[in-house]
């Protein structure tokens, strides 16, 4: 029978350091530290779903006892929790019993998402962490080093995990569905399993994510391609393709058109989907990375607060612009 009620993202997170898919340089780099038992504070950067966090956890099940976990680890979520008062009070504290213990046995911290932490935040965290014994080890997991403090990053070793491949991530993918039993229709399986790759960016986590959620709303019997893009927050592809016909005839109004009658449009997934249909256009390289430019210019002015409407409609007068329709 198939399992809905946990969430696939930890039935099958791994559990050892085999299990980590693509980060060969990393981990062993990693195991080697475990086996000697000399822990330095560490830094795991890299894109969302490459198993950052999971790697984190692998350690501290390797290194403290099974009755011991819970109360030698502090794990959080740095975006949601880690502001000034919780530094000084909850870190600051659990840092300062690990000191007062008689127990010489290795305790973590681990801080996901640190890279959203506050800059005032993270220099009152540095002079915690210099001032931590020897037994208290700090994990944190970023997806932009750069936003990292340099007195922390000196401090810490790091290592960076790199994005997961298509073959890679489709290959976990099939082998949740063949554990939970799933039925797909072979004549479409291929398709589906690159649609589930395409919609998750290279984020594994994700992609687990779109898997259960298409079985959950029992889409496998027919699989219909679209109707995945239309719960994973993306444009189906056939109004894709209708669009780029529109925008390679000029066709500004019917563009736009098109468009408007597309429900909740998710704005930064929809640049994704254009610049993926672009990448099959006849374009020289010069006019290919002027969209990416374009692209990008629209992006970040959304990322700022402007109106996404208005920035879709600037990016595909653009693409009338650029695009080489010989």
């Amino acid at each position: 029978m198939i399992d809905l009620e946990n969430p696939w993202v930890e039935k099958y997170r791994p559990t050892s350091f085999k299990d980590i898919i693509s980060q060969s340089i990393a981990i062993n780099n990693l195991k080697s530290f475990v086996d000697k038992g000399e822990m330095p504070h560490m830094i795991f950067t890299g894109p969302a779903g490459t198993g950052k966090t999971s790697t984190a956890l692998i350690i501290a099940r390797a290194v403290i006892k099974r009755e011991d976990f819970y109360s030698n680890i502090l794990e959080l979520n740095a975006s949601d929790t880690v502001r000034m008062d919780y530094v000084r009070n909850v870190i600051k504290e659990f840092v300062n019993q690990r000191m007062m213990g008689r127990d010489n046995s290795l305790k973590f911290i681990l801080l996901d998402e640190a890279d959203n932490i506050p800059t005032q935040v993270q220099q009152a965290l540095r002079r915690i962490i210099e001032k931590a014994s020897s037994n208290v080890k700090f994990i944190l997991m970023c997806n932009y080093i750069n936003k990292i403090i340099d007195p922390i990053v000196s401090r810490c070793a790091v290592f960076r995990f790199t994005k997961l491949s298509q073959e890679k991530v489709i290959e976990r993918l099939k082998f949740i569905a063949e554990k939970e039993n799933l039925k797909l229709p072979k004549e479409k399986s291929k398709e589906f399993f690159k649609t589930l790759f395409f919609i998750s960016g290279g984020d594994l986590r994700k992609a687990i994510n779109a898997l259960q959620m298409a079985v959950a709303l029992d889409l496998l019997d027919n699989l219909d391609i679209d109707e995945i893009y239309r719960i994973s927050g993306f444009v189906e592809e056939k109004r894709m393709k209708a669009l780029f016909n529109a925008i390679k005839r000029k066709k500004l109004s019917e563009a736009f058109t098109i468009l408007n009658k597309i429900d909740n449009l998710d704005a930064r997934n929809f640049i994704r989907q254009v610049l993926s249909e672009c990448q099959d256009l006849n374009l020289n390289e010069g006019n290919f990375m002027k969209i990416y430019e374009i692209a990008g210019d629209v992006d970040y002015r959304i990322s700022q607060g402007s109106d996404e409407q208005v920035q879709i409609f600037s990016l595909i007068s653009s693409l009338i612009e650029i695009i080489n329709l010989k």
